[in-house]
């Protein structure tokens, strides 16, 4: 393992608890960045045993200042960014005409403006790496639905900011995609199904068992799946891949 240092955000759970930890097999430094400290100090417990030495920071991404943190304690601590690794940001799934401006402000300050930021932060030490960032989206970036307008909003912003990022990264030797996961089992998918099962008359196994059914798919993506195309987006053997969107989601999307 040579010397080389990733960003994961969004580290306390799901997709980006394990990205940090399958990143500590390539990576010699991971910095952990989420706002809960507890769960982000039992990931760095992982990201050590895995053979990668932690930086834990507990900040919020929406808070403007944040970006430049994470950037400025990173190079303190290890000298160098190799790769970025934009995860964090829990969008609500709330109806269109129902979803408040406050949710909506909230939402885009972190998952947007927050990756957004933090990528502009860490772009000069990118540039010196010649290294790598990952934009998460997610696969209602290509469905946008009434019930859940601002997932698929936001996410199809990213994928946007993504290729913007990747234009300039082609000049700058930076190489820049997105990943648009689909149903993965998270604690967050298992909460949403908790809340949704008795809305609709169901068990939460029976609302667990119904989805994805409902969406074609053979069964719930993992989020150790996820992280191994992360790993694989900011490994060499990647290096010419920029600019692209890369959809993981058992089959969900139908359409070419």
């Amino acid at each position: 393992m040579s010397k080389s240092v990733a960003i994961v955000t969004g580290a306390s759970q799901g997709i980006g608890r394990a990205t940090a930890i399958r990143l500590a097999k390539d990576f010699s430094a991971i910095t952990l960045v989420a706002r809960d400290r507890k769960n982000l100090d039992e990931t760095a417990a992982a990201v050590t045993a895995a053979g990668a030495t932690p930086l834990v920071l507990d900040l919020d991404l929406s808070d403007i200042p944040a970006a430049k943190q994470v950037a400025d304690q990173t190079l303190a601590a290890f000298g160098q960014v190799d790769a970025l690794l934009n995860i964090a940001g829990a969008v609500p799934q709330v109806d269109l005409f129902e979803m408040t401006e406050a949710q909506w402000d909230s939402a885009l300050a972190l998952k947007l403006h927050g990756a957004r930021r933090l990528a502009i932060a860490a772009w000069p030490s990118l540039k010196q790496t010649k290294g790598a960032v990952v934009f998460m989206s997610g696969n209602s970036a290509l469905f946008p639905k009434a019930p859940y307008a601002a997932v698929g909003t936001i996410n199809a912003a990213i994928v946007a900011l993504a290729k913007a990022f990747s234009d300039r990264g082609i000049t700058d030797g930076v190489q820049v995609n997105s990943v648009l996961p689909g149903p993965v089992m998270t604690g967050r998918r298992r909460s949403y199904l908790a809340h949704w099962a008795p809305l609709h008359n169901m068990t939460v196994e029976e609302a667990t068992a119904k989805f994805p059914q409902e969406a074609g798919i053979s069964r719930y993506g993992e989020p150790e799946e996820i992280a191994d195309l992360m790993a694989f987006l900011v490994s060499p053997n990647a290096r010419w891949m920029t600019g692209s969107t890369l959809r993981m989601d058992g089959g969900e999307v139908k359409s070419i």
